[in-house]
């Protein structure tokens, strides 16, 4: 008598199905978490260079800094070095030149002038004193735009305190000192002679 399988065939190759699907669903699970672990791992070595590029390239700035920092302190000495020789170079100038300007004091003096005050502010001169007659001080004024190291002469102010003449005129004469070197002396205007205000003129 023959032998009949009385299992269905059907129900066999449905299993037999499933179990390939789950089969293929664990690969690509499988492949999946690979390739993920891998790109993390890609990802991450990724990141570490960049954060030590980064690292490098702070250290190299706080270098640069630091040496940026260096040169702007040599410049400020430099300047202050070049301050403190200008300074040197105008003292020793003006050495030599205070004993000129007051050698020319002497020679711009007209006869019947004595000085009583004489004042410098930087180049700025003020002269206080008592001429015997406006004349004279016109002739100091004349001598002072002559001068060879005085110059602009400027009249403030004239006057005859005394009824009789006696005590003389006293007057206020400005003037600037010309200087020994040419740059700053450069491009002055020509002297010249301004009277600002005249009191009681004596003749």
């Amino acid at each position: 008598m023959p032998r009949i399988n009385l299992l269905p065939w059907r129900e066999k190759e449905r299993r037999e199905k499933k179990n390939a699907f789950f089969v293929m669903l664990g690969g690509a699970l499988v492949g999946g978490l690979l390739a993920s672990g891998a790109f993390y791992l890609i990802l991450t070595s990724m990141i570490s260079a960049q954060q030590e590029r980064n690292n490098r390239l702070r250290a190299e700035i706080k270098i640069l800094d630091a040496q940026i920092q260096e040169i702007n302190n040599l410049e400020t000495q430099k300047q202050r070095f070049i301050s403190r020789m200008q300074v040197i170079d105008k003292l020793q100038r003006s050495r030599s030149e205070i004993v000129h300007l007051f050698d020319e004091v002497t020679n711009i003096m007209p006869d019947g002038v004595y000085l009583t005050a004489m004042k410098q502010t930087n180049r700025h001169l003020k002269f206080e004193g008592v001429a015997q007659s406006s004349t004279r001080v016109s002739t100091l004024m004349r001598n002072i735009a002559a001068s060879q190291w005085l110059r602009d002469p400027e009249l403030e102010v004239v006057k005859n305190d005394s009824k009789d003449n006696s005590k003389g005129n006293s007057f206020v004469v400005y003037a600037d000192q010309i200087s020994a070197t040419p740059d700053e002396t450069a491009g002055k205007p020509p002297a010249d002679t301004r009277v600002r205000r005249t009191q009681g003129a004596g003749k």
